[in-house]
């Protein structure tokens, strides 16, 4: 009985090593047909307001937010905003505010009802009374960009059928194990997955790194009232474009997400938010995800499997595709600086608990409160 019940898990783990390769390599020819993406800047210039959603004190705020300041645009404003007045973050925005008059606004939460059940959603609720933007461009605070990204995303919306554009985002990480963990999920894992996806279908979601969405079409969706039910309100914005009738385009433009997890304890909660939330959303899709990591998958069949040459084989042609596949990445994405190759099968272990782990509850931690998906 117990050899038949390994025989059966061994078979069950070829299969899955299989169908993990066999992902990576598809994975592999998308990232490096990204690499050679055209560029084409914007040939016209509407007015963009981008709104800057702020929480408290973050590792290199104050840079992070003015690269979202001085773009290479004409027609632009900024509004950086938090719900509580007396937030920390607040003060690092006044002081852009005084460095770009012309273009940056600040705005608090002051007297404005908290009736969202998404936090951000409740501090926008503060900001998009000030934008006279024809486009609305939300980004998160751990993001940054170079001057010329506002002219990459304004460029898809030339086309009438393109209703919201988002970004892919390379991980930047901060000095530290658990933040290089973190970044390389981001340009090794997501990243060659949303390319994946496209693949085989229309984006129905964007993304926290730029949810850029034309304003006339974001008050016919149901504005805030309609993206504010939901935790994952870049995922909810997409869909309702995509519901409207217009595309969700993803742009050439990669943004830099400055990682800063100061221990593994804080890297799991926070990829563990997104894993529920993404089970929530996407049940089906995200029980496939575990493909994404052959190399635990490959030393899984390894240590059940009776055939020792050929599961040692199936483990090499594992790390060979998944070490290509960081390369690749390297390139398309351009991360600051390569991960150390014994991270990688680190990284795919710990991305496989994070998956089996999600299914363990519905709870999230989010910037200190705790949220059910």
């Amino acid at each position: 009985m117990r050899a038949d019940l390994r025989g059966i898990a061994a078979a069950a783990a070829l299969g899955a090593t299989l169908a993990g390769v066999g992902y990576t390599l598809f994975a592999l020819g998308r990232v490096r047909a990204f690499a050679r993406r055209p560029r084409r800047p914007a040939a016209r210039a509407p007015r963009v307001s981008v709104l800057k959603p702020l929480h408290g004190e973050e590792t290199l705020l104050l840079q992070n937010l003015r690269s979202f300041c001085d773009q290479d645009y004409p027609d632009l404003e900024v509004i950086l905003g938090a719900r509580d007045p007396r937030d920390p973050a607040l003060a690092v925005a006044r002081a852009l505010a005084a460095e770009f008059p012309d273009r940056v606004r600040v705005v608090d939460g002051a007297g404005v009802e908290a009736r969202h059940r998404n936090p951000k959603a409740n501090t926008l609720a503060a900001m998009v009374p000030h934008a006279h933007g024809e486009l609305l461009v939300i980004a998160d605070s751990d993001m940054r960009v170079g001057p010329d990204w506002l002219l990459a995303i304004v460029a898809p919306f030339e086309d009438a059928q393109v209703g919201a554009v988002t970004c892919l985002y390379r991980g930047e990480p901060l000095p530290g194990f658990a933040s290089a963990l973190g970044a390389m999920a981001n340009h090794e894992h997501f990243a060659p997955s949303v390319l994946v996806a496209q693949a085989l279908g229309p984006l129905r979601y964007t993304f926290g790194s730029t949810m850029a969405v034309r304003r006339a079409l974001f008050e016919q969706i149901g504005g805030l009232d309609a993206i504010g039910t939901h935790l994952a309100d870049d995922a909810k914005l997409g869909e309702l474009v995509a519901d409207a009738g217009l595309r969700v385009e993803l742009s050439t433009y990669v943004v830099g997400n400055v990682v800063d997890e100061p221990s593994l304890r804080d890297l799991w909660h926070h990829e563990l938010r997104w894993a529920r939330t993404h089970r929530f959303l996407r049940p089906g899709g995200y029980a496939g995800l575990f493909v994404t990591y052959p190399v635990p998958l490959a030393l899984a069949y390894l240590a059940l499997s009776r055939h020792r040459g050929r599961a040692l084989a199936l483990t090499a042609t594992a790390l060979a595709a998944r070490f290509a596949l960081a390369r690749a990445a390297r390139s398309a994405f351009e991360p600051p600086a390569p991960a150390a190759p014994w991270l990688v099968p680190l990284r795919d272990a710990f991305g496989l608990a994070v998956w089996a782990a999600a299914y363990a509850g519905r709870d999230v931690r989010w910037r200190g409160e705790q949220h059910t998906t």
